[in-house]
């Protein structure tokens, strides 16, 4: 059987998992093995509300095929799988979160996406802080193949993304997205710069629909929910990119903030490849997590 990406990445999640949940099938689970598991769920940041109703579950059907009965529910509470062809034209994707996440390379990779479904992409260099931020850009927008505006001689965001917003106009581009400078939630004056970005957006180019996109490395685990609390006081954010999954056991994040912040994950990356971010499918997403594979749950 051919493994997809997403079941590699989640390798480290899954493996956590796996020799607790083989512990208790079959027989009557102890309080023991509950609480081993119960450790290991919430150390892959599935959320305490998440975790308790999976025991409870488990409990319920001890002895039995509880897995699929985990899945039943899991899926119950995840959201909808994403269907990036459903973009309007003109949209501008503003690719947010903290330093570190992966904003830059993932912008590149949301661009290729789009680019593969035969949307006019482009994208904007508007992170004017990091030296290294454009010249990253302009070598993945090359691996991307998709344009890219930028100007090195302006340390204002918002007049960068003035420039590509207006290029955008006069060459009919369906998609733009545009890479902002990492940010601590904390930094109030820099939060505050992505709100004048986005009215920038909304006063001159009123005929683009706009999409908060928060980029979360998930080794960050719990931290996460932070930061998307603090980024959605200060813009709404229509759902999240999670990055580096295929480097940590904590996959779980995907539940509390859907369960708690109602964000969505609407792409996952897979690896670091410039074709490595797929759209989020609950499905595929709970076989790598929990193992199941097609057939056994056909």
């Amino acid at each position: 059987m051919v493994l997809s990406k997403l079941f590699k990445a989640l390798n480290q999640t899954r493996s956590s998992l796996a020799n607790t949940f083989r512990s208790i099938k079959g027989e009557p689970a102890s309080s023991e093995s509950l609480e081993m598991l119960e450790e290991q769920l919430l150390m892959a940041d599935l959320g305490v509300d998440t975790v308790d109703e999976i025991l409870d579950v488990i409990k319920r059907h001890s002895g039995q095929d509880f897995e699929s009965k985990v899945r039943e529910y899991l899926l119950s509470i995840m959201p909808e799988r994403y269907n990036p062809t459903r973009v309007h034209s003109p949209t501008v994707i503003m690719m947010v979160g903290v330093n570190g996440a992966g904003k830059t390379i993932t912008a590149a990779k949301l661009a290729r996406v789009y680019k593969q479904l035969d949307q006019n992409v482009m994208l904007v260099a508007a992170d004017t802080y990091r030296a290294a931020a454009t010249e990253q850009l302009k070598i993945w927008s090359g691996r991307a193949g998709t344009r890219l505006v930028c100007n090195e001689r302006t340390l204002e965001p918002s007049a960068v993304l003035f420039d590509g917003l207006n290029a955008a106009k006069s060459s009919q581009t369906d998609v733009v997205i545009v890479d902002t400078a990492g940010r601590l939630h904390t930094y109030k004056n820099l939060m505050l710069e992505l709100e004048k970005m986005v009215r920038v957006i909304q006063t001159h180019f009123p005929e683009f629909i706009i999409m908060n996109l928060l980029t979360i490395d998930a080794s960050l685990g719990q931290n996460s929910l932070v930061q998307a609390k603090e980024f959605g006081s200060y813009m709404h954010l229509n759902g999240a990119v999670l990055t580096k999954l295929d480097g940590t056991a904590r996959g779980g994040i995907v539940f509390p903030l859907y369960k708690q912040l109602q964000v969505p994950v609407l792409f996952i990356g897979v690896g670091e490849d410039i074709d490595d971010l797929e759209p989020f499918d609950p499905d595929e997403y709970l076989d790598g997590l929990l193992g199941v594979d097609e057939k056994s749950r056909a």
